[in-house]
């Protein structure tokens, strides 16, 4: 059996390029072949040991453009680009009954839970590639990223009446924002510590960017003529701005929380109640998510050729990643790139 390279999260803060056996095909999974794989807070969390669902050591990568190199008994062609849904689930638990694998009981996320696609072959079961026509390999390995804040968007009941307001200047803020907006949100602002990071990514989707600082309650009060936004969207991966945000909920409105800590999380009760606000977690994202996302990137909605911002390959990735995990000067998005 051949050996592949795969970059490895041997331990926080240690990363190293290992040769490994290339995967079993006879398990009735489809082999493929990793072409982009998408760098994400998810990433950058396992490296620094900050994720709180995770064993080490462990192969990365959960954001990826595939080619089919084995179809095996599928219906898949070799050499046909497809995304991959990351989030491997049973079927038969209670979330995955209800329709909502997204949250299985048993889930199991590649470059998570078990090894995933930050490395030259990986065996991915049939039913989480998805064909993408009309998209570019660059564009697949965005797929899944965007579908996160898809999928919160969802999950906040963002209607057109409504003022939207996330927190996070990065990829996942930028993905919530981006289709609060599509979804037909009133107005859309993002917040962020870094007032130049919020301002640009702001722009690249043409929304407002409020400045963080000591007059962050007076200018959401401004913004929203004091009565608090209608949904706020936490993609922070901070447990004091996720607890911060709370303040900045309108009576009756909701709070959606993207990003996970290890943290608890704690709230003034009687001020959650006074307000009767709503509070949800969102995990992942569903099928349905994934091909919004695939039809907005067709559409042009997505402006890829701002929100790629550095690239990088499977080697030279023990060199940039640690480096781009503090360094966020103009990073949007990163992507490794193998095989051209």
């Amino acid at each position: 059996m051949l050996s592949i390279e795969a970059l490895v999260c041997i331990a926080p803060g240690e990363l190293k390029i290992e040769k490994r056996p290339s995967p079993d095909t006879s398990k009735g999974q489809v082999l493929v072949r990793p072409r982009r794989i998408g760098i994400c807070g998810t990433d950058y969390h396992i490296y620094e040991g900050k994720h709180p669902f995770l064993q080490y050591p462990r192969v990365m990568g959960h954001e990826l453009a595939v080619e089919v190199a084995e179809p095996g008994t599928s219906k898949l062609r070799a050499g046909e680009i497809c995304v991959v849904n990351p989030y491997l689930s049973c079927g038969s638990c209670i979330a995955c009954r209800k329709g909502k694998p997204n949250c299985c009981m048993h889930i199991s996320v590649l470059g998570v839970h078990q090894d995933g696609g930050m490395q030259e072959l990986i065996n991915v079961p049939e039913a989480n590639l998805i064909s993408a026509p009309g998209l570019s390999i660059d564009g697949c390995a965005t797929v899944e990223f965007l579908a996160i804040g898809a999928h919160a968007v969802r999950r906040g009941g963002v209607m057109s009446e409504d003022i939207a307001l996330v927190i996070g200047a990065g990829p996942i803020g930028l993905g919530t924002a981006l289709f609060a907006k599509l979804a037909g949100a009133a107005k859309v602002a993002l917040v962020d510590r870094d007032a130049e990071r919020a301002k640009s990514t702001a722009a690249i989707i043409g929304i407002d960017a409020i400045i963080f600082g000591d007059g962050l309650d007076q200018s959401v009060a401004d913004y929203t003529l004091g009565n608090g936004f209608d949904v706020v969207f936490d993609a922070t991966g901070n447990q004091s701005s996720m607890q911060r945000g709370f303040d900045f909920v309108a009576h009756g409105g909701r709070y959606v929380l993207v990003s996970v800590v290890k943290d608890q999380i704690t709230f003034s009760d009687p001020d959650f109640h006074r307000r009767e606000l709503t509070l949800l977690g969102s995990r992942n994202a569903t099928s349905e998510d994934f091909a919004r996302v695939i039809s907005a990137i067709r559409e042009g909605k997505v402006p890829l050729d701002k929100i790629i911002t550095h690239r990088t390959g499977l080697v030279e990735a023990v060199r940039d990643l640690p480096l781009w995990a503090h360094e966020k000067t103009g990073l949007i998005k990163a992507l490794i790139e193998i095989g051209g």
